[in-house]
């Protein structure tokens, strides 16, 4: 199993926008992307400008198949014009 965290940090007169597109890519991906176990939009308590996907897939192929999809491909390019920073994402391997 792979687990995969993505941070992205969103400018304040952006973040419905944001949400928006995010919102439409996690529908879309639960909907038809084999192999995805979670796919959840987290806004972080403190801070409502961070926010982030939590990601697990049942292997590394069917992420890269994810990453290929033309919801994905169209949705990462939007969310780096609203960004304010660049995002950050961290790819896990369950041990125990």
């Amino acid at each position: 199993m792979i687990k995969l965290v993505a941070d992205n940090y969103i400018r304040a007169d952006k973040l419905e926008e944001f949400l928006t597109l995010a919102r439409q890519l996690v529908q879309e991906t639960r909907a038809h992307d084999a192999g995805c176990i979670r796919y959840e939009l987290l806004q972080d308590v403190n801070d409502p400008l961070h926010l982030t996907m939590l990601e697990e897939w049942a292997d590394q192929e069917a992420l890269a198949k994810h990453s290929q999809s033309v919801h994905f491909k169209a949705a990462v390019p939007q969310f780096a014009l609203l960004a304010s920073r660049t995002g950050e994402t961290h790819l896990f391997q369950q041990l125990a």
